[in-house]
């Protein structure tokens, strides 16, 4: 029984260990764009960067394809987790609508995200929002500048992620099962339409609204991962365009 109990919470720490350097990878991007306009046709990943995990030996991978005369953004996973983030910021404020056209070849089987053994998705588009010491309350400066410590800088204060969920009966929000600052928005449900594309819009400010009951901060990164490393399942997914604008 402890043997089991020592598994979940490894399974656990890495789960927060991929938010936390997802999150901390945008520290080093450029300033928020001040056009308000952002379209990525997946030409090559020149405005992206990896991220790795150290504790998950298998990474997922991110290639340029073309099919028909289009580029596009393949996902790769095998029992595996890893991630890329767009290395510039952006304010939600000016550009809150996000729109893209993806595909996922198979769902996962076994996956359920309200529990951490099944908290993998075939496609995640993260959004992603830095923590304000100066909006934060006093439980939260003392939890975050003991992150801060081990971390060497402030870990997100919270993120959106917008998902195909595997399962038809998902429902609309899930709070994450390792931290309930990470919320799923489902933009996909089950099997129904894999294999075809699908196109998504959606409103961040309002969905964060929605999620998290207040307003965001003005900065906010985007970030894509196909996951399975708590599965251990495979996917292929596709992502052909991913577009920000007012």
């Amino acid at each position: 029984m402890r043997e089991g109990r020592r598994a979940t919470n490894g399974r656990a720490n890495v789960r927060l260990l991929i938010l936390c350097a997802l999150l901390l990878a945008t520290a080093g991007v450029t300033a928020a764009e001040t056009d308000g306009v952002f379209r990525e046709d997946f030409r090559d990943l020149a405005h992206w960067t990896p991220v790795h995990f150290p504790k998950i030996k298998r990474h997922s991978t991110y290639t340029v394809v073309a099919e028909g005369g289009r580029t596009m953004l393949k996902t790769e996973s095998r029992a595996s987790a890893s991630g890329i983030v767009l290395k510039k910021t952006f304010n939600p404020y000016d550009t809150p609508r996000l729109r893209w056209r993806w595909k996922v070849d198979n769902v996962y089987r076994q996956a359920d995200g309200r529990v951490k053994a099944g908290d993998d998705y075939p496609l995640r588009i993260y959004v992603m929002f830095p923590y304000d010491p100066a909006r934060a309350g006093l439980s939260d400066r003392v939890l975050y500048g003991a992150l801060k410590a081990v971390y060497g800088r402030y870990p997100p204060h919270s993120t959106l992620n917008y998902v195909w969920a595997s399962h038809p009966q998902a429902g609309e929000v899930i709070v994450s099962p390792y931290t309930d600052r990470a919320r799923m928005i489902v933009v996909e449900r089950g099997p129904a339409r894999t294999g075809q594309w699908v196109e998504a819009s959606v409103h961040i400010l309002k969905d964060y609204r929605m999620a998290f009951g207040q307003d965001p901060q003005p900065t906010a990164a985007l970030a894509i991962m196909n996951d399975s490393d708590n599965t251990g399942e495979a996917a292929m997914s596709y992502v052909e365009f991913l577009e920000r604008g007012r």
